[in-house]
């Protein structure tokens, strides 16, 4: 993934602790706060709420 200004990427890691994480890019004009999407945790093995980080 290419890295721009207006669509940056970020890593998302698991509110649950286990460490897993997910990158993805997002569009910091239409989401200038912190993305928090439910992503699947493979360590739970469970869907959670993943926060980025920073």
């Amino acid at each position: 993934m290419t890295r721009t200004i207006r669509r940056p990427v970020v890593t998302l890691r698991s509110t649950a602790g286990t460490g897993a994480t997910y990158v993805t890019r997002k569009n910091r004009q239409n989401d200038p706060d912190r993305l928090v999407l439910r992503k699947y945790d493979p360590v739970l093995g469970t869907h959670v709420d993943f926060r980025e980080e920073r």
